[in-house]
């Protein structure tokens, strides 16, 4: 069996029609999809056999948390052979070819993944060296915007087999085929190729220049080292590679600190003490975001457009993220004013953990 042939097997298709379903059933795409679940299905398997099927148009919309940022998304139809593509083609093969600190849409890996492998780097840098070194941190200014569709197709000219690699093609052109330039976020096969963009960087970093210390999450890259110098070297190879090789520029944002001064990663500041502890403490920015979360929560409750149970869901997702890092005084000073009211109806007033608080004559 060919790789291509592996993405429209009935059993594939299956697979990836319960994956993109999954957290999604109430939606009504999804509902008219199941409705005539399998001859939907048969239906892909016949366009894709036959080598009729085509990326269909994207749905964009506008997402404000943490930026705001256009999102381009297909119908479910679409994701379900965007699943069968990566689940069967792209994971197996781009997987043993990427780096270990390549951290972003990968199993088993993840944001804490890399903020835990920055804590181990951290301690072990000072272990070595104490204080006495450098972050380099490296972002891409507009990353999936800025990709030229050649870039990532020169990558992929190798690829062994000759169906997959059309339909590679046909994926890549299918956003902004005019332009050509920009890789549709919405879509899973952008994350893979995304991924492997920046593998040419990844290998100056680790097998040229002998970063030791070095994780990346997409297009956020963190470098370790005790020789300012060397950071320096790197930074500009890298951007000459960048800019080259793979038509993209590394943004404002691309510094080297002193590793005394800390480095924010993934949301979070970073900073080693005096005695080697690792510090990571959620960013400013961060926090008011979190704050005004909290704010809008408690008014649409109010209001009655947000019930208690999918609050509470929210901030389980929030606490899930927030116990791995030093949060204790923060979520003690921002839960203890964290009331539901309701209105206009007098009812009794019920705080996050469902217990009834002490009212506010404020709230009431």
């Amino acid at each position: 069996m060919t790789e291509y042939e592996k993405i429209y097997q009935f059993e594939s298709l299956y697979r990836a029609y319960k994956m993109a379903a999954r957290s999604k059933r109430r939606k009504t795409e999804v509902i008219e999809f199941e409705l005539d679940l399998a001859e939907n299905l048969w239906t892909l398997h016949d366009e894709l056999e036959n080598r009729r099927y085509k990326t269909p148009a994207y749905h964009r919309f506008m997402i404000y948390d943490p930026k705001k940022r256009e999102i381009q998304a297909l119908s479910f139809r679409g994701r379900v052979v965007q699943h069968s593509l990566c689940d069967n083609v792209l994971k197996p093969h781009f997987e043993k070819r990427l780096i270990y600190d390549c951290a972003a849409c990968r199993q088993g890996k993840g944001t804490h993944f890399a903020m835990n492998r920055l804590n181990e780097f951290l301690r072990e840098f000072f272990k070595e060296h104490g204080t006495a070194g450098y972050f380099l941190k490296c972002d891409v200014r507009k990353y999936f915007d800025s990709i030229d569709h050649n870039a990532p197709k020169y990558l992929l000219r190798r690829y062994p087999d000759k169906d997959i690699k059309t339909f590679l093609y046909q994926i890549i052109d299918s956003f902004n085929g005019d332009t050509g330039k920009g890789l549709p976020m919405g879509n899973q096969s952008s994350q893979w190729f995304a991924l492997y963009y920046l593998d040419r960087v990844d290998r100056i970093i680790k097998e040229k220049y002998r970063i030791k210390y070095y994780t990346r999450y997409m297009d956020d890259l963190i470098l370790l080292h005790e020789d300012k110098a060397h950071l320096q070297s790197c930074l500009a190879e890298i951007s000459e590679v960048a800019a080259r090789e793979l038509k993209i520029e590394f943004n404002e944002k691309t510094q080297i600190f002193p590793i005394s001064e800390g480095v924010d990663y993934l949301g979070w500041h970073f900073y080693l003490t005096d005695t080697g502890k690792v510090i990571r403490r959620l960013r400013t920015s961060n926090k008011r975001r979190f704050k005004r979360r909290l704010k809008a929560f408690k008014e649409r409750y109010r209001s009655g457009e947000l019930d208690f149970d999918a609050i509470k869901q929210s901030l389980a997702n929030y606490n899930g993220h927030l116990k791995h890092e030093h949060t204790w005084k923060l979520k003690t000073k921002v839960y203890s004013g964290f009331v539901l009211t309701k209105a206009p109806k007098n009812e009794s007033d019920t705080n996050i953990t469902g217990e009834k608080p002490v009212i506010d004559k404020k709230c009431e």
